[in-house]
Protein backbone atom coordinates (compact mmCIF):
# COMPACT_ATOMS: atom_id res chain seq x y z
CA UNK A 1 0.00 0.00 0.00
CA UNK A 2 1.04 3.61 -0.38
CA UNK A 3 2.89 4.78 2.73
CA UNK A 4 4.14 8.14 1.47
CA UNK A 5 4.50 10.34 -1.60
CA UNK A 6 6.51 13.40 -2.53
CA UNK A 7 5.64 15.79 -5.35
CA UNK A 8 8.46 17.72 -7.03
CA UNK A 9 8.69 19.64 -10.33
CA UNK A 10 10.47 17.96 -13.26
CA UNK A 11 12.33 21.08 -14.40
CA UNK A 12 16.09 20.76 -15.10
CA UNK A 13 16.50 24.24 -13.63
CA UNK A 14 16.12 22.73 -10.17
CA UNK A 15 19.54 21.12 -10.57
CA UNK A 16 21.52 24.34 -11.13
CA UNK A 17 19.13 27.15 -10.15
CA UNK A 18 16.08 27.78 -7.95
CA UNK A 19 17.81 26.95 -4.63
CA UNK A 20 14.71 27.51 -2.47
CA UNK A 21 12.70 25.08 -4.58
CA UNK A 22 15.55 22.56 -4.54
CA UNK A 23 15.73 22.83 -0.74
CA UNK A 24 11.99 22.16 -0.45
CA UNK A 25 12.34 19.13 -2.71
CA UNK A 26 15.22 17.86 -0.57
CA UNK A 27 12.96 18.21 2.47
CA UNK A 28 10.14 16.36 0.73
CA UNK A 29 12.41 13.50 -0.29
CA UNK A 30 13.97 13.27 3.18
CA UNK A 31 10.46 12.99 4.62
CA UNK A 32 9.60 10.36 2.03
CA UNK A 33 12.61 8.22 2.90
CA UNK A 34 12.04 8.70 6.62
CA UNK A 35 8.89 6.59 6.32
CA UNK A 36 11.18 3.59 5.63
CA UNK A 37 9.50 2.33 2.47
CA UNK A 38 10.29 -1.14 1.19
CA UNK A 39 9.59 0.00 -2.39
CA UNK A 40 10.52 3.41 -3.85
CA UNK A 41 9.15 4.30 -7.28
CA UNK A 42 9.66 7.46 -9.36
CA UNK A 43 6.75 8.51 -11.61
CA UNK A 44 6.78 11.23 -14.25
CA UNK A 45 5.23 12.26 -17.53
CA UNK A 46 6.59 11.58 -21.01
CA UNK A 47 5.36 11.20 -24.56
CA UNK A 48 4.64 7.52 -23.93
CA UNK A 49 4.35 5.05 -21.06
CA UNK A 50 7.38 2.96 -20.12
CA UNK A 51 8.97 1.17 -17.19
CA UNK A 52 12.65 1.20 -16.23
CA UNK A 53 14.74 -0.57 -13.64
CA UNK A 54 15.90 1.26 -10.55
CA UNK A 55 19.47 1.67 -11.82
CA UNK A 56 18.43 3.28 -15.11
CA UNK A 57 20.39 6.38 -16.10
CA UNK A 58 19.27 9.80 -17.28
CA UNK A 59 21.11 12.84 -18.60
CA UNK A 60 20.32 16.55 -18.85
CA UNK A 61 22.73 17.16 -21.72
CA UNK A 62 19.91 17.68 -24.27
CA UNK A 63 18.81 20.60 -22.07
CA UNK A 64 22.27 22.17 -21.98
CA UNK A 65 23.43 20.80 -18.62
CA UNK A 66 26.41 18.47 -18.30
CA UNK A 67 24.69 16.35 -15.66
CA UNK A 68 24.19 12.59 -15.80
CA UNK A 69 22.60 10.52 -13.05
CA UNK A 70 23.14 6.78 -12.99
CA UNK A 71 25.86 4.35 -14.07
CA UNK A 72 24.97 3.43 -17.64
CA UNK A 73 23.69 4.64 -21.00
CA UNK A 74 21.05 7.35 -20.52
CA UNK A 75 17.53 6.10 -21.23
CA UNK A 76 15.27 8.03 -18.83
CA UNK A 77 13.00 10.86 -20.06
CA UNK A 78 13.36 14.33 -18.58
CA UNK A 79 10.89 14.01 -15.71
CA UNK A 80 12.45 10.78 -14.44
CA UNK A 81 15.98 12.10 -14.96
CA UNK A 82 15.26 15.08 -12.72
CA UNK A 83 13.82 12.70 -10.14
CA UNK A 84 16.96 10.56 -10.38
CA UNK A 85 19.07 13.68 -9.79
CA UNK A 86 17.03 14.70 -6.75
CA UNK A 87 17.52 11.28 -5.18
CA UNK A 88 21.31 11.70 -5.43
CA UNK A 89 22.91 8.36 -4.53
CA UNK A 90 19.65 6.68 -3.50
CA UNK A 91 18.54 4.57 -6.45
CA UNK A 92 14.81 3.76 -6.49
CA UNK A 93 13.39 0.32 -7.13
CA UNK A 94 11.76 1.38 -10.39
CA UNK A 95 10.89 4.26 -12.70
CA UNK A 96 7.58 4.60 -14.53
CA UNK A 97 6.70 7.18 -17.17
CA UNK A 98 3.06 7.90 -17.90
CA UNK A 99 1.93 9.38 -21.22
CA UNK A 100 1.03 13.05 -21.00
CA UNK A 101 -2.25 12.28 -22.78
CA UNK A 102 -3.12 9.17 -20.76
CA UNK A 103 -6.77 9.02 -19.74
CA UNK A 104 -7.76 9.51 -16.13
CA UNK A 105 -8.76 5.84 -15.95
CA UNK A 106 -5.34 4.73 -17.22
CA UNK A 107 -3.59 6.93 -14.67
CA UNK A 108 -5.69 5.74 -11.76
CA UNK A 109 -5.17 2.12 -12.79
CA UNK A 110 -1.39 2.57 -12.94
CA UNK A 111 -1.41 4.24 -9.54
CA UNK A 112 -3.33 1.35 -7.96
CA UNK A 113 -0.88 -1.11 -9.54
CA UNK A 114 2.14 0.78 -8.19
CA UNK A 115 0.62 1.02 -4.71
CA UNK A 116 0.37 -2.77 -4.68
CA UNK A 117 4.05 -3.23 -5.54
CA UNK A 118 5.11 -3.54 -1.89
CA UNK A 119 3.96 -3.50 1.72
CA UNK A 120 5.14 0.10 2.17
CA UNK A 121 5.37 1.92 -1.15
CA UNK A 122 6.75 5.43 -1.53
CA UNK A 123 6.21 7.45 -4.72
CA UNK A 124 8.33 10.34 -5.93
CA UNK A 125 5.93 12.07 -8.32
CA UNK A 126 7.53 14.48 -10.78
CA UNK A 127 4.81 16.91 -11.83
CA UNK A 128 4.33 20.61 -12.38
CA UNK A 129 1.36 22.88 -12.86
CA UNK A 130 0.25 25.21 -15.63
CA UNK A 131 2.74 26.85 -17.97
CA UNK A 132 0.27 29.65 -18.78
CA UNK A 133 0.45 31.65 -15.55
CA UNK A 134 2.04 34.86 -16.86
CA UNK A 135 2.60 36.69 -20.13
CA UNK A 136 6.21 35.43 -20.15
CA UNK A 137 5.28 31.77 -19.59
CA UNK A 138 6.05 29.10 -22.23
CA UNK A 139 2.34 28.84 -23.01
CA UNK A 140 -0.06 31.67 -23.82
CA UNK A 141 -1.36 33.43 -20.69
CA UNK A 142 -4.79 32.17 -19.68
CA UNK A 143 -7.04 33.50 -16.90
CA UNK A 144 -8.04 29.94 -16.07
CA UNK A 145 -4.46 28.86 -15.35
CA UNK A 146 -4.23 30.28 -11.83
CA UNK A 147 -7.45 28.66 -10.53
CA UNK A 148 -6.39 25.32 -12.02
CA UNK A 149 -2.99 25.68 -10.39
CA UNK A 150 -4.63 26.62 -7.08
CA UNK A 151 -6.69 23.44 -7.25
CA UNK A 152 -3.55 21.31 -7.70
CA UNK A 153 -1.72 23.08 -4.87
CA UNK A 154 -4.69 22.70 -2.52
CA UNK A 155 -4.99 19.00 -3.36
CA UNK A 156 -1.31 18.44 -2.60
CA UNK A 157 -1.51 20.49 0.60
CA UNK A 158 -4.46 18.50 1.92
CA UNK A 159 -3.56 15.06 0.50
CA UNK A 160 -6.81 14.94 -1.48
CA UNK A 161 -6.54 12.20 -4.12
CA UNK A 162 -10.16 12.70 -5.13
CA UNK A 163 -9.38 16.29 -6.18
CA UNK A 164 -6.44 15.12 -8.31
CA UNK A 165 -8.58 12.37 -9.83
CA UNK A 166 -11.12 15.02 -10.84
CA UNK A 167 -8.64 17.09 -12.87
CA UNK A 168 -9.95 17.64 -16.39
CA UNK A 169 -7.42 16.27 -18.93
CA UNK A 170 -8.69 18.50 -21.75
CA UNK A 171 -8.39 21.63 -19.67
CA UNK A 172 -4.99 20.50 -18.43
CA UNK A 173 -3.84 20.12 -22.02
CA UNK A 174 -5.13 23.57 -22.93
CA UNK A 175 -3.39 25.12 -19.92
CA UNK A 176 -0.12 23.24 -20.50
CA UNK A 177 -0.37 21.28 -17.24
CA UNK A 178 2.14 18.58 -18.16
CA UNK A 179 2.03 17.09 -14.66
CA UNK A 180 -1.67 16.19 -14.80
CA UNK A 181 -1.18 12.52 -15.69
CA UNK A 182 1.49 11.91 -13.03
CA UNK A 183 -0.69 13.59 -10.41
CA UNK A 184 -3.58 11.32 -11.34
CA UNK A 185 -1.27 8.30 -10.96
CA UNK A 186 -0.72 9.55 -7.41
CA UNK A 187 -4.49 9.81 -6.98
CA UNK A 188 -4.89 6.17 -7.99
CA UNK A 189 -2.13 5.06 -5.64
CA UNK A 190 -3.58 6.97 -2.70
CA UNK A 191 -7.23 6.12 -3.24
CA UNK A 192 -7.47 3.81 -0.21
CA UNK A 193 -4.71 5.40 1.88
CA UNK A 194 -5.19 7.91 4.67
CA UNK A 195 -2.34 10.36 4.39
CA UNK A 196 -1.52 13.79 5.74
CA UNK A 197 -0.41 16.44 3.25
CA UNK A 198 2.08 19.31 3.46
CA UNK A 199 2.73 21.91 0.79
CA UNK A 200 6.39 22.79 1.35
CA UNK A 201 6.71 25.50 -1.26
CA UNK A 202 5.00 26.98 -4.29
CA UNK A 203 6.52 29.22 -6.95
CA UNK A 204 6.12 30.29 -10.58
CA UNK A 205 9.38 32.08 -11.43
CA UNK A 206 9.02 31.55 -15.18
CA UNK A 207 5.25 31.49 -15.41
CA UNK A 208 5.15 27.74 -14.72
CA UNK A 209 3.58 26.40 -11.53
CA UNK A 210 6.16 24.58 -9.41
CA UNK A 211 5.30 22.92 -6.11
CA UNK A 212 6.98 20.66 -3.61
CA UNK A 213 4.81 18.63 -1.27
CA UNK A 214 4.83 15.60 0.97
CA UNK A 215 2.15 13.05 1.87
CA UNK A 216 2.76 10.77 4.85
Amino acid sequence: MLAAAAVCPPTPLIVTQLPDLRSACDTAIAGLLATRPDTLIVVGGDGHAASYGGHATGTLRPWGLDVTAGPGEPVLPLSLTVGRCLLRDRAPDAFHSVAFDATTEECLSLGAKLAAAGERVALLVMADGSACLTSKAPGRYDDAAQPYDDLIADAVATAAPEALAALDPEEADRLWVSGRAALQVLAGAAETARLHGRLLTRAAPYGVGYIAGLWT
